[in-house]
């Protein structure tokens, strides 16, 4: 059997859902929790085989970023990720997450039964990887579309730069909140974020 840790916030389904996983004979429910930051202290207290993870959690942390930081310090721990939620912001840490193998993401409304996840189970253990093809084109969606996001241009402190030069901020402003000593250097990025975006021989109207 499968030592598995659920990881599912919904305090209705989790219990249903372990009983239905022991059910099967395959998979043994070793623990349960409902936040990315319980699942990491519960794998560092006693690492299972594999973790079900739903992809909306209660706390900080989403299931893919629980996912990074529990393999981080537990490389490759296999994961099922199972979502009923068609959000781009998870989609975006999925694909930033870098996640390769020992991995599978589903939709809860096409894997709706325990003995459908016990496959996903086995073949992430194995060190196989399994994506859900409808998951799979949001994820390109995704991608896209951010690479053709202006911001997508900018290096990090570039687009923590301009974030604030679209509040508002002042040169002076922006060098206090990012702990500059230099006003200039805010100056600097200033040209460089326009020279990214073509908008270096505009006029300033043009560049708000």
């Amino acid at each position: 059997m499968i030592a598995t840790l659920l990881v599912e916030d919904n305090e209705r389904l989790r219990p249903a859902l372990a009983a239905g996983l022991n059910a099967t004979g395959a998979v043994q429910v070793v623990g349960d929790c409902g936040s990315g930051e319980d699942a990491l202290s519960a794998c560092l207290a006693a690492p299972p085989e594999a973790i079900l993870m739903d992809v909306q959690l209660a706390g900080r942390m989403n299931g893919i970023e629980a996912a990074v930081a529990i393999r981080r310090e537990f490389p490759r721990l296999p994961v099922v990720f199972y979502s009923i939620q068609d959000d781009d912001a998870y989609y975006r840490a999925f694909q930033r997450s870098g996640i390769l193998s020992h991995y599978a993401y589903v939709r809860k409304s096409n894997f709706l039964l325990p003995q459908m996840i016990v496959p996903l189970l086995r073949d992430a253990v194995s060190g196989r990887s399994f994506i859900d093809p409808d998951i799979e084109s949001r994820v390109q969606e995704v991608r896209e579309k951010d690479a053709q996001s202006p911001m997508a241009l900018l290096e990090p402190n570039e687009q923590a730069v301009a974030r604030m030069l679209a509040q508002g901020m002042s040169n002076e402003q922006i060098a206090a909140r990012l702990g500059f000593r230099d006003k200039r250097s805010i100056s600097r990025t200033n040209g460089q974020i326009y020279a990214a975006w073509g908008l270096a021989d505009t006029t300033t109207d043009e560049k708000v």
